[in-house]
């Protein structure tokens, strides 16, 4: 299901390890909007199934992993520590694997790849597939001590929502949000768009109200009180630390008790239908 959206984004790049040099002016092919259109009359030949994930596809025997990762790893000090190498459906192009980061790399790790890899027999991006299955968010998972909960009604739909002070959009997201029915929202605190989002989201966490004052700010512009010097805000590092991990690269964004991820300022109608979706039972 595709959610049209729109963010506050931050991003986080590996690009500091690899020097990527590109012209400005020349245009990037859109291969989401490529894989979205029709396909053209099937030829004689039968597509293949879908290509099967990296996990299921066996390395070379040729290949050897240990070296491939220590190659990289000497030649790119900067490069995150590498979790994972392994085959990816093109043959001689591999998966390296930094927690929910991806590259690809060639056999013998002279050329490194940022990029996505699309099965054009199923029309499927193997990439985002592969990255949806790695940054997945199990609602019994969230560190719902570190949000703060706010119920609406009886509050018994469930959601929670990383959101920044700062961000625009989530302004207008938190007023649809704040008008929906019977529904607990756990708000978590994720200043990606600078230090003053920090330094708001700390007076917030810091409120003798955090619900109040996080509505105050974000409905009515109303700045929460200064926040004592000795307060505990360790939660905030790690909803920062615990959306970086999940792949949370931008603002507001949701999370269902399904597991379904919305980014985005979703409307109000959307919101509902989620919700109704993702109730158990």
């Amino acid at each position: 299901m595709l959610i049209a959206h729109t963010s506050c984004f931050s991003r986080w790049p590996i690009a500091a390890a690899v020097l990527l040099l590109a012209s400005a002016c020349a245009p990037k092919p859109d291969l989401a909007a490529a894989v979205a259109t029709p396909a053209a009359a099937p030829s004689a030949t039968p597509a293949a199934p879908p290509s099967a994930t990296p996990a299921t596809i066996a390395v070379p025997s040729s290949v050897d992993l240990a070296s491939l990762r220590k190659t990289l790893a000497d030649r790119l000090p900067s490069l995150p520590p590498i979790d994972e190498i392994s085959a990816t459906p093109m043959p001689g192009v591999f998966e390296v694997r930094m927690g929910a980061d991806l590259v690809y790399t060639d056999a013998t790790g002279d050329h490194i790849v940022q990029g996505e890899i699309i099965d054009t027999r199923s029309r499927t991006n193997l990439t985002e597939s592969r990255l949806n299955k790695l940054s997945a968010i199990s609602f019994a998972s969230l560190p719902l001590k570190d949000a703060i909960a706010i119920k609406q009604g009886s509050g018994s739909r469930r959601m929670a929502v990383f959101v920044d002070p700062n961000c625009g959009y989530c302004k207008r997201f938190e007023r649809d949000v704040a008008a929906l029915k019977d529904v607990t929202v756990y708000t978590f605190l994720y200043p990606i768009l600078g230090p003053d989002s920090t330094a708001k989201s700390r007076d917030i966490w810091c409120a003798k109200d955090r619900a109040a004052a996080w509505r105050g700010w974000m409905l009515d512009s109303t700045l929460p009180p200064t926040a004592a010097a000795a307060c505990d805000v360790a939660a905030l590092d790690r909803n920062t630390k615990f959306g970086r991990q999940h792949r949370v690269t931008g603002t507001p964004a949701a999370v269902f008790e399904d597991g379904t991820r919305a980014p985005g300022a979703i409307p109000a109608a959307q919101l509902e239908k989620l919700l109704a979706a993702a109730k158990p039972g």
